[in-house]
C-alpha cells in the first residue's frame, strides 16, 4: 500500500476534531470509512497513531510526530491549487457559493461577467442570504464557502479578506444634513435611522466602528429595520429616515440624484469582505480559481 494525501487529510482532521464521528461529519464521510482509512495508515507505518477511548481519541507519540507533516501536506496542496488555478482556463465545473446581501446583490454581479469570460466552462450558482445564515450553513456543510461582509471568528473556520469596501451615510435628497461636507456623529443622533436587520454584516460593521470611535450605537433613533439593502434605500428615499450602507450599493441612486451620499466626521467605515470556509475543507478547484481571481485581478475596472 502506498501513502496518499487523502489518508493524511483524514488523519489530520481526526486529530483536530478529537473524534472519529466529528471528523466524519467534517469530511462528509461515514465513520466506518474514516476508521478504515486510519487503520490503513496505521498499517502502512506499522504503529498506532491514536489511543481510542469512549470520550475522545488522543494522539500517540507516533501520531504527534506525524501531525506536523500532515499539516504541511495539506498546506502544500492548498498552495498548489492556488498557484495552478491561473492556468485552468478550460476548467469545467460548478461554482456553488453563498454571498451576503450586499456582496451578492451589488458586488458579485459586476464580477461574475468578467470571470465567466475568462473561465467560460465554470457555471455559477449563488445563494444570497445574510452573514449569520451563511455562517450557519457553512458550519452545517450546506455551503462549501461564503463571501460575507464582516470578519467571522470561529475555531472551525478559515477566514480570508478578499475585497474591500466602505460604508457611507445616505440621506434623502433635501435632508438638512446635506449642508455638511462631513457630518458630525452628534448631528446623526438627532434624526431617525432606517437600518439593516440584526445579523447583517453592514449593521455589524456600522455598530463596531461607532463604538470604536467612542459612540454608543444604541443611542441612534432606529425607527425601522429592513431585511435588504434595496428596501433600506427605498425607505430613505421616501424620507422615512437616514442610513449607513455600502458605497457599492449606491452608485445608481447617487448618479440619479435621488439620494445624497456623505462621509461621517472622525469615523471611517472601511471594511473587508471575507471568504469563509471550514478549515478541514479542501475547496474544489473551481472555488480556488474564483478566490484567486478576486485576490489577483484589478477589480476596480468593474466596480
Amino acid at each position: 500500500m502506498a501513502l496518499n494525501f487523502h489518508q493524511l487529510h483524514i488523519f489530520y482532521t481526526v486529530a483536530e476534531k478529537g473524534s472519529f464521528s466529528h471528523a466524519a461529519g467534517a469530511l462528509h464521510m461515514t465513520q466506518p470509512a474514516v476508521t478504515m482509512q486510519i487503520q490503513s495508515l496505521e498499517d502502512y507505518f506499522g504503529t498506532k497513531l491514536f489511543v481510542r477511548s469512549t470520550k475522545r481519541v488522543e494522539l500517540t507519540e507516533a501520531g504527534r510526530t506525524l501531525l506536523p507533516y500532515a499539516k504541511k501536506s495539506i498546506e502544500l496542496i492548498k498552495e498548489t491549487d492556488v498557484s495552478m488555478s491561473k492556468f485552468t482556463h478550460m476548467l469545467e465545473g460548478r461554482l456553488h457559493l453563498g454571498a451576503s446581501l450586499t456582496v451578492g446583490e451589488y458586488i458579485l454581479p459586476r464580477l461574475l461577467g468578467p470571470f465567466g469570460l475568462e473561465y467560460p466552462n465554470i457555471s455559477v450558482s449563488m445563494k444570497v442570504i445574510n452573514t449569520k445564515q451563511i455562517l450557519e450553513e457553512v458550519l452545517n456543510h450546506q455551503l462549501t464557502f461564503g463571501l460575507v461582509e464582516a470578519e467571522v471568528k470561529h475555531s472551525d473556520l478559515h477566514t480570508e479578506a478578499v475585497l474591500s469596501d466602505e460604508l457611507k451615510l445616505i440621506l434623502p435628497k433635501d435632508h438638512p444634513l446635506g449642508d455638511f461636507d462631513l457630518v458630525p456623529v452628534e448631528e446623526l443622533m438627532k434624526y431617525p435611522f432606517v437600518l439593516r436587520e440584526q445579523g447583517s454584516g453592514t449593521r455589524r460593521v456600522m455598530e463596531e466602528e461607532l463604538t470604536r470611535a467612542g459612540y454608543d450605537p444604541s443611542s441612534l433613533k432606529i425607527v425601522m429595520e429592513l431585511g435588504s439593502t434595496g428596501a433600506v434605500k427605498s425607505a430613505v428615499e421616501a424620507g422615512l429616515g437616514i442610513s449607513i450602507l455600502s458605497q457599492s450599493s449606491l452608485k445608481h441612486e447617487a448618479a440619479l440624484g435621488v439620494l445624497q451620499v456623505k462621509d461621517v466626521k472622525d469615523v471611517s467605515f472601511v471594511r473587508s469582505f471575507h471568504a469563509i470556509y471550514l478549515s478541514s475543507t479542501l475547496l474544489p478547484i473551481s472555488a480556488v480559481t474564483f478566490l484567486t481571481f478576486l485576490r489577483e485581478r484589478d477589480l476596480s475596472q468593474w466596480l
